[in-house]
């Protein structure tokens, strides 16, 4: 500690997962910065924030409504929900900081690129979904969502790094796919077809700038999902390894 530099104030997971949820959050996990061993040189949380210890990982869901609209207004949603999510990580950053404590806020959205389990994930600094399982909030599925078994695939996601030494979650252990191809067999653009990679520039011709506006075209992955709204729709296939 430099000479001048305030004590920082007491901090825990518990306190944390509060601001989280003040912030606006309806799910809050953390991860260690530790568990991100399998990210590319650059996209590891210590590479994004000196001394990193700690990744807070946000997630709020979209209504379940919107995968019954248009395309238009699924985009809109997104849009929406990307913002919020910015929003929230940057509030929780700045209550951590006041604490006395190192954070950087990690947008909902961005362009960097993870790879680990074979997969590439576009999210922000690090990879969101993989953040948020490692932080206990669900598993990444055949189609490639981060589902969570109370919100399925709906939940929309963003992150706080921390040199805060928290007691971090246990990795999800929810399996939800078992034999089902529901995803696969709809994809009209083959993304899904190698379950080691997903296909990302096949996926990427379904997402079109219109009047300098981005738009999703297709979302079937997260539609035919059985796990779509979590507990509330088919609960029953879900289990606990």
């Amino acid at each position: 500690m430099k000479n001048g530099d305030k004590m920082p104030n007491e901090l825990n997971s518990e306190i944390v997962k509060e601001y989280g949820l003040n912030a606006g959050a309806s799910v809050v996990g953390i991860a260690s910065s530790k568990d991100f061993r399998l990210a590319l040189k650059g996209f590891n949380p210590s590479d994004n924030l000196e001394g990193c210890r700690s990744v807070i990982v946000l997630g709020a869901p979209s209504p379940k409504e919107v995968l019954k609209k248009s395309t238009v207004e699924n985009t809109a949603n997104r849009n929406e929900m990307l913002t919020k999510m910015t929003d929230m990580a940057k509030k929780v950053a700045k209550r951590i900081k006041a604490d006395g404590y190192k954070s950087k806020a990690i947008s909902a959205s961005g362009g960097k690129w993870f790879e680990g389990d074979g997969r590439k994930e576009h999210c922000g600094y690090i990879s969101l979904k993989h953040a948020a399982e490692l932080a206990g909030l669900g598993s990444i599925t055949r189609n490639y969502l981060l589902t969570n078994p109370e919100y399925g695939n709906l939940l929309w996601l963003s992150a706080v790094l921390t040199d805060a030494d928290l007691i971090p979650d246990k990795k999800s252990q929810y399996t939800f796919c078992h034999n089902c191809n529901k995803c696969v067999e709809m994809c009209p653009s083959g993304a899904l077809n190698n379950p080691a990679s997903f296909g990302r520039k096949e996926c990427s011709r379904f997402f079109t700038m219109e009047n300098r506006k981005f738009e999703i075209k297709c979302f079937l992955c997260r539609k035919v999902c059985p796990h779509s709204f979590g507990k509330k729709a088919k609960s029953k296939n879900v289990t606990k390894t």
